[in-house]
């Protein structure tokens, strides 16, 4: 059956389950989720992010769909393009406005291409580049795809950029103690040394999942999250109505962290969870405490994942702080269409020496293994 394409810029009046039985169960591309950020203005023009839907049906099936956005800037995206945006000016273009396939603010890798097979992952593709000539854009940007994803953009005839996560991959531990054991001394050492000056610091923690995360407990989460953004002289990128939103429709996917002093609360870290994979997002604090930031946003997320048997969990981009802590680097990826044939090539040549300088910083972190033995990942 031939297919016909679409391009709409309400995701509200594209049906969630049709989205959803494509999306899976990633949480971060599911209808809710970016639902929440177009009605509350999070990824919006205003904002920057201008929302546009790719949709493919077979008849009256949804057989792919694509979240696209129109970007005025470089933002809350997690891969950084700066040094092609300012080429661009220096030769009198303009590199903004460009096409961008992400998840608004969101580093996660997870499908872009949200399709049943290889073939129509690639007609996607193929047709949002298309939809990027027809405009006159720039550039078409596809970050953190899956590894499906990339398969099909290669096809489509993609660049491909490379750069590092830490994640952490559950090795069947009974307890925190089996993980910490599986460390070789001067990293467990280290560990159970931050861990005790938290104690003692009056802190405990406790895990708040579902609804159990009441008004009062968002509330704060959300201070913490303002504080932190804030203190760096920014804005949130996110409301306190998206995360109402988000409870509201995904409560199930979110997981609290609270960390209390002397029983008052003094810091959060919100996660999300679907599957076997916590992915850990946000975090705050109320007043600094030696060691309470890697309590609270990995090593809590360390021993919910044993607690809940869960495989992985990713802990967010960048940060080499994290291999101590057990994670392991990862190769992420993002995918790159240049319209000016004379950019796409000098940006070719870049990335051909790029990447081989990121292999070569995997190699380096791997010879300051936190672990015993090398762990199997997945």
């Amino acid at each position: 059956m031939p297919v016909s394409f679409t391009l709409t810029r309400r995701l509200h009046d594209i049906n969630a389950a049709q989205w959803n039985r494509l999306a899976g169960d990633h949480p971060l591309v599911r209808h809710e989720f970016l639902l929440a950020l177009d009605e509350t203005g999070c990824a919006s023009p205003r904002t920057g992010w201008a929302p546009h839907f790719l949709l493919m049906h077979r008849g009256e099936k949804l057989a792919g769909a694509m979240p696209l956005y129109l970007k005025f800037h470089s933002r809350g995206e997690y891969v950084f393009d700066y040094s092609w945006a300012q080429a661009f000016e220096q030769q009198g273009l303009n590199y903004y406005p460009k096409l961008l396939s992400a998840i608004p603010f969101t580093p996660v890798p997870g499908p872009r291409l949200l399709a049943a097979s290889h073939a129509d992952r690639v007609l996607l593709a193929r047709k949002a580049i298309e939809i990027g000539q027809q405009n006159g854009v720039s550039s078409l940007h596809i970050l953190f795809p899956c590894d499906d994803d990339r398969k099909a953009l290669e096809a489509a005839g993609f660049l491909f950029r490379e750069n590092v996560q830490f994640h952490w991959f559950n090795q069947d531990y009974g307890s925190l103690d089996d993980f910490l054991g599986s460390l070789n001394q001067q990293k467990r050492k280290k560990l159970r040394q931050d861990g005790k000056k938290v104690q003692q610091a009056g802190v405990s923690f406790q895990w708040l999942q579902g609804r159990d995360i009441d008004d009062g407990a968002l509330e704060f989460f959300y201070r913490c999250y303002t504080q932190t953004y804030l203190e760096h002289g920014n804005a949130p990128y996110l409301t306190r109505e998206f995360f109402s939103r988000l409870r509201s429709a995904m409560a199930e996917n979110m997981v609290l962290v609270l960390a209390e002093q002397d029983g008052n609360p003094v810091a959060s870290a919100l996660n999300l969870c679907s599957g076997r994979t916590l992915y850990g997002r946000y975090w705050g604090s109320m007043r600094y405490i030696p060691g309470l930031h890697f309590e609270t946003c990995y090593m809590q997320g360390i021993a919910y994942c044993i607690d809940k048997g869960l495989s992985v969990f990713e802990g967010g981009a960048q940060g080499e702080h994290k291999l101590s802590r057990g994670m392991l680097p990862v190769k992420t990826c993002s995918a790159h269409w240049i319209s000016d044939r004379r950019y796409a090539d000098a940006i070719a040549d870049f990335l051909a020496r790029e990447s081989p300088a990121i292999d070569a910083y995997i190699d380096e972190l791997a010879e300051h293994s936190p672990f015993k033995k090398k762990p199997e990942p997945g």
